[in-house]
């Protein structure tokens, strides 16, 4: 298992960092079948759905009915001590001209700026979070730009309240299946 409702697994960072690792790769620009979304697109959701199962928000959850969960060295904190890895990976798609990979870039590089290393990169990715508020129609990813801006103490634009249930918690941008491999 690489992963499943919300849980990181000990093959999750080294499927992660293969995923981050051929990011760049030319066959990544291969439109998905029966879609016309790069399989690029379809690697950067699945790193938004893993990020988003080690983000503050699920760990901090799991953290009140499991206590030391994020005990340092356990699987979850070794995955969550890869965010700065993984964005350095996400980042170079955040000005991506194909919009699908565009927006999971960003939606990746947020949940990924919650680690106190991307501190700095915060300002920068406000500006595409608004852009997700402005332009995207996925809720979930609207979530997540929100979420970030309000964490990080940027006005976020008022909208539509958002439903906390349990299927509305992570991003799914595609609107592929948990159960559907990326690649």
């Amino acid at each position: 298992m690489v992963g499943h409702q919300n849980t990181i697994y000990e093959a999750t960072a080294p499927a992660a960092l293969y995923v981050a690792g051929i990011l760049t790769h030319p066959a990544a620009t291969t439109p998905r079948p029966y879609r016309n979304v790069p399989i690029r697109a379809a690697l950067l959701n699945w790193l938004v759905s893993t990020a988003y199962d080690a983000s503050d928000e699920i760990a901090s959850r799991t953290e009140q009915h499991f206590p030391g969960f994020l005990t340092p060295g356990t699987i979850v904190a070794s995955f969550r001590d890869l965010r700065p890895m993984l964005y350095q990976a996400v980042s170079p798609f955040l000005r991506e001209s194909h919009e699908d990979v565009r927006e999971a870039a960003v939606i990746a590089a947020l949940i990924l700026a919650e680690h106190p290393a991307l501190a700095e990169h915060r300002d920068h990715l406000a500006v595409h979070a608004r852009t997700i508020l402005d332009t995207s129609g996925d809720i979930s990813n609207r979530r997540v730009a929100r979420k970030a801006l309000e964490a990080w103490g940027h006005d976020a634009p008022d909208s539509e309240p958002f439903l906390e249930e349990s299927w509305d918690w992570g991003p799914q941008s595609d609107g592929r299946s948990y159960l559907e491999p990326p690649f």
